[in-house]
């Protein structure tokens, strides 16, 4: 599997309890213009909404940031287009951007490690020594082992030192585990979040989320934690940041007392026939970025 071309189309629904007095969304939900992936084409509309303006911020993500119309009771923000990605054994390439890579070492509230992670950290650590890239598939399996991937334990605040301790989580928590571990390892390391191409439904209930570590003479390699690979191209990168709230889909503000109910819809799918996938949660791709180039440039 070389290339593939994916169509997406992802819908957010917020149903108010009362009319809305002011409210703020910052939407990162623009897939970026990065190694092995080119957008085609992308559309975003908005219903009882509208865009303020666009930017991009410190990490290259394109950021939308729209209004709500004073008294909605219901709002819709639906993204729809094609991108065209391609398998680079999961290496984006060498370090770009507005941020030093030393500021992928800090630690953030999210992903500061405490005793749990530290002696997790331990079982891997003298793999390091030998080789960072063996290191870091090593430290992936580990993760997937001791923290299960189980819904409703964890939540968009959950550290990764809590993770760890419930041993269950979600993508965002294997991401925030791994990210704390490599930092705390001296690997720069960032968040992801995205779309993946599932390989049994089209149909998903929400985006994608895994992690970067920055390994020197490959760049930024990808690794999926949650299915025990490293992105191919059923992978769309969409943000990246220190942790999920830089990369957040959507975040913002409102005035008043009502309360919201929140619904996402994800659709991924293949354009075209016969195309070979790979089904996710298999085995590591032990083979990330050894025989990549070094000119690749990273957002």
């Amino acid at each position: 599997m070389s290339k593939l071309t994916l169509s997406i189309r992802h819908t957010t629904h917020y149903a108010f309890t009362q009319p809305v007095v002011h409210a703020l969304q910052r939407l990162r939900l623009t897939p970026k213009e990065t190694q092995g992936q080119r957008i085609l084409d992308w559309q975003m509309t908005f219903d009882n909404a509208h865009a303020e303006l666009q930017y991009d911020d410190q990490h290259f993500n394109h950021v939308t940031l729209i209004g709500i119309a004073p008294g909605a009771r219901e709002v819709t923000v639906t993204c729809c287009g094609t991108v065209e990605t391609e398998d680079n054994a999961g290496v984006i390439g060498r370090h770009s951007g507005h941020l030093p890579l030393w500021s992928f070492l800090r630690q953030t509230p999210l992903t500061r490690p405490g005793a749990k992670l530290r002696a997790m950290l331990r079982e891997v650590q003298g793999a390091v020594d030998a080789a960072p890239i063996d290191f870091l598939h090593a430290l992936s399996a580990l993760i997937r082992e001791r923290v299960a991937y189980e819904t409703g334990r964890t939540h968009s605040a959950t550290t990764a030192e809590e993770a760890v301790g419930h041993a269950a989580g979600v993508c965002q928590d294997h991401a925030h585990v791994f990210i704390s571990a490599a930092r705390a390892s001296g690997i720069p390391a960032r968040y992801v979040s995205g779309y993946l191409m599932m390989n049994d439904r089209i149909e998903q209930e929400a985006t994608h989320a895994w992690a970067e570590a920055h390994v020197e003479g490959l760049g930024w390699v990808g690794f999926d934690v949650s299915n025990g690979i490293c992105p191919d191209p059923r992978y769309v990168r969409v943000a990246t940041g220190s942790d999920y709230r830089d990369a957040a889909p959507i975040t913002g503000i409102s005035v008043g007392s009502a309360e919201e109910v929140l619904t996402v819809g994800v659709a991924v799918e293949a354009k075209g026939a016969g195309q070979q996938q790979s089904q996710p949660g298999q085995s590591q791709s032990q083979s990330s970025g050894r025989s990549q180039g070094q000119s690749q440039t990273s957002q």
